[in-house]
């Protein structure tokens, strides 16, 4: 259920009543280690949140609520070392930094960095692993980026 009354979803959003519209700008990846589908899949799931959490309508471009970001950092480390000094554990790690703009109310706009990782055993390659991190980690992002702009608790 989605639908919001009195300006409150089911998900915990709060939007106000003159607010019809977003827009969500695709995210520029600025990364030192630009992995290819990480802004288009990052940007679609942040589309894909709003759109099932609240009422609104996507445009694209010029929303009443905007959303835009860049992608600052891509990374794999080691977390854990074996008793052989050894990568037990790797971590990849995603940083944003991203922009929100509500036209009608600009005192809830913010610029802000969020981070998030996931580690993985590494026996695996992080080609066998990174198509799941990715998408664990960008619904992490988006959660994160959403409950910012619009879960008012």
């Amino acid at each position: 259920m989605t639908a919001c009354v009195g300006g409150y979803s089911f998900t915990g959003a709060s939007v106000s009543a003159d607010v019809k519209t977003f827009s969500v700008e695709t995210f520029i990846n600025r990364a030192t280690i630009v992995q290819p589908i990480l802004a288009s899949e990052l940007t679609y799931a942040l589309t894909n949140k709003i759109k099932s959490s609240t009422s609104l309508t996507a445009t694209d471009y010029d929303g009443d609520l905007s959303f835009k970001g860049t992608i600052t950092n891509y990374s794999i480390t080691p977390t854990a070392i074996s008793s052989d000094d050894k990568a037990a554990k790797n971590r990849l790690t995603i940083t944003i930094k991203a922009e929100f703009i509500n036209k009608k109310d600009p005192k809830a706009n913010f610029q802000q960095s969020f981070s998030r990782y996931k580690d993985y055993d590494s026996q695996l390659s992080l080609s066998d692993v990174e198509e799941s991190l990715i998408a664990q980690i960008n619904e992490e992002l988006v959660d994160d980026i959403f409950n910012k702009a619009l879960v008012n608790w």
